[in-house]
């Protein structure tokens, strides 16, 4: 059976640029380009040359992609040919194989937006695509507020379409700009236009997600024909973002009928660097993944209730829709108040510790999580600390050093400025062996800034621990996070810590306390403790 082709455009770099809080450097947006460009995405949309300096600077250098380099503009104005538009004229010169211009469709915009008249606007339309395609290039035309506009007069947007066509477009775009139209009506919109006779080889679909249906309305559009799906990496995109593109990629490849229907330009094997893509996004961005997120989320394949672990343990189909390897994510058996014995040996073996299957100690162990669990922690995310609580309990954790005493201050200061600035000092004594150790850290940074007495913590612990420093060196604390979790005047503080280090490895702490200084502080003993033990460090 012969499947038909469907082609997907990134539009990461200048539609999910414009994310409130978001905004690319050239040289992060050539990383971005490059990891697209190696997933197999079809079109790449680089950006609105002409409109900032670090779009116009990516396409003065702009990268050699398989995948086709797009620039981004707009139609021409009225009252000036295509050829003397300078915003136009911008978008030319970036060079790319191909454009793709926004205009509008629906008649509202068209008299009340623009000011002009709906032939005037049509023109604009016509004159702009002959111009590119006069010029060599692949022109796109990008159908703004078309499903709007379809529904308030049908024959004008209709119109749109074909003016584009018959100029040369090789794709027309239908824009749910506003983000409101649902699914269902997405589909029988784009099934008229098809049977009005726009063919649907060369229809796209944009979707915005405020109504928490992008994903959907796109894949309802490509069993009503449109053949091309516009989107972006982890649903960036202004307002309440774009169609995702790392749930819709999945979905196509790995779910009926499209698996079955269409092919595209995505490798099997390139799908296992999803998780990693999606996450290398986040991290250009400096924000912490979305857990939940579809497929490449932490917690996509994580199953916390004791029955469904149960099942996972005899087969991983009986609550996994897909197997987590195919785009490179993994299965977590959490820990929690909710866990039962088959979640903790399967943990258990996960984090390489031995345990019989009858062993008493894995009650004690369950006991243990569910009572510090009523206190305010939570292993659910914090693995690490989990896997040093079990082997405390089975008798398996090193002991490496133990912390005698720390003291923390906080005071306000002039800097070399003449400002005044907070500055905190942290003091921690540890004895490993039979010798104390004492190590002073300031949390002041090179800008002059005070870090914070976790900060300073984390340095004069990490400063001096004598025989188990090159064990630690390469530690970097990636995340902080703080939940209270009672209220009132004895309110109860929970300290999460991520860390990471040269390995690559990823691991999640927790502290709990009253004070959150001492909160932070658990945690980042934790933290240093499940190091040691993963490097094999010698007790003392």
């Amino acid at each position: 059976m012969t499947r038909d082709r469907l082609y997907l455009y990134d539009t990461t770099l200048r539609d999910g640029q414009q994310t409130q809080g978001v905004q690319f450097s050239t040289p992060e947006k050539f990383r971005i380009a490059a990891a697209l460009d190696a997933l197999g995405i079809d079109y790449i949309e680089g950006g609105w040359p002409g409109a900032n300096p670090t779009d116009s600077a990516f396409f003065d250098d702009a990268p050699r992609t398989r995948a086709t380099l797009t620039a981004f503009g707009m139609t021409k104005r009225a009252g000036r040919s295509a050829q003397n538009d300078d915003v136009l004229a911008a978008v030319m010169n970036a060079g790319t194989k191909s454009v793709c211009l926004v205009g509008k469709t629906h008649d509202f915009h068209v008299t009340e937006a623009l000011g002009i008249t709906l032939a005037e606007n049509l023109e604009n339309i016509g004159a702009s695509v002959v111009h590119l395609v006069a010029e060599g290039r692949e022109a796109l035309f990008d159908a703004e507020h078309f499903f709007d506009g379809y529904k308030a007069n049908p024959d004008y947007a209709l119109e749109c379409l074909r003016v584009a066509l018959a100029a040369g477009a090789r794709w027309v775009v239908l824009c749910d700009t506003n983000g409101g139209t649902l699914p269902a009506e997405i589909g029988r919109i784009v099934g008229e236009v098809v049977a009005a006779g726009i063919p649907g080889d060369r229809l796209g679909i944009h979707t915005h997600n405020d109504t928490e249906t992008a994903v959907a309305g796109s894949l309802a559009a490509v069993l009503a024909g449109a053949r091309q799906i516009q989107g972006t990496l982890n649903g960036l995109g202004e307002r309440c973002g774009n169609a995702n593109l790392t749930s819709l990629i999945p979905n196509l490849l790995l779910k009926e009928p499209y698996a079955s229907r269409f092919e595209t330009g995505i490798a099997p094997g390139a799908l296992a660097d999803l998780t990693r893509v999606s996450r290398m996004l986040d991290d250009i961005l400096n924000r912490v993944p979305q857990r939940q997120a579809p497929y490449v989320g932490a917690s996509a394949f994580a199953h916390k209730a004791g029955l469904h672990a149960s099942a996972i343990v005899k087969n991983p189909t009986t609550y996994e829709h897909i197997e987590p390897g195919v785009v490179g994510n993994a299965r977590i058996i959490p820990m929690s108040n909710q866990a039962g014995q088959s979640n903790l040996r399967r943990r258990l073996a996960e984090a390489g510790i031995v345990v019989g299957k009858d062993d008493p100690a894995l009650a004690g162990i369950l006991d243990e999580i569910k009572a510090r669990e009523d206190q305010g922690y939570s292993y659910d995310t914090a693995q690490a600390s989990f896997e040093l609580l079990a082997r405390r309990a089975l008798g398996q954790l090193p002991r490496f050093f133990e912390v005698k005493r720390y003291k923390v201050t906080v005071e306000r200061r002039k800097n070399k400025y003449d400002q005044m600035v907070s500055l905190s000092e942290a003091v921690v004594v540890v004895k490993i062996g039979e010798n104390k150790m004492l190590s002073v850290s300031e949390s002041m940074d090179e800008t002059g800034s005070d870090r914070g007495p976790v900060n300073a913590l984390a340095k004069a612990l990490a400063k001096d621990l004598g025989p188990y420093q090159s064990y630690i060196d390469d530690i970097r604390l990636v995340d902080f996070k703080v939940r209270i979790t009672q209220g009132g005047t004895e309110a109860v503080t929970r300290v999460t810590i991520d860390s990471e280090d040269g390995c690559g490895r990823h691991w999640s702490t927790v502290g709990v306390s009253a004070n959150i200084v001492d909160a932070s502080f658990e945690a980042l003993l934790d933290a240093v403790h499940w190091k040691l033990v993963q490097e094999g460090a010698p007790c003392a």
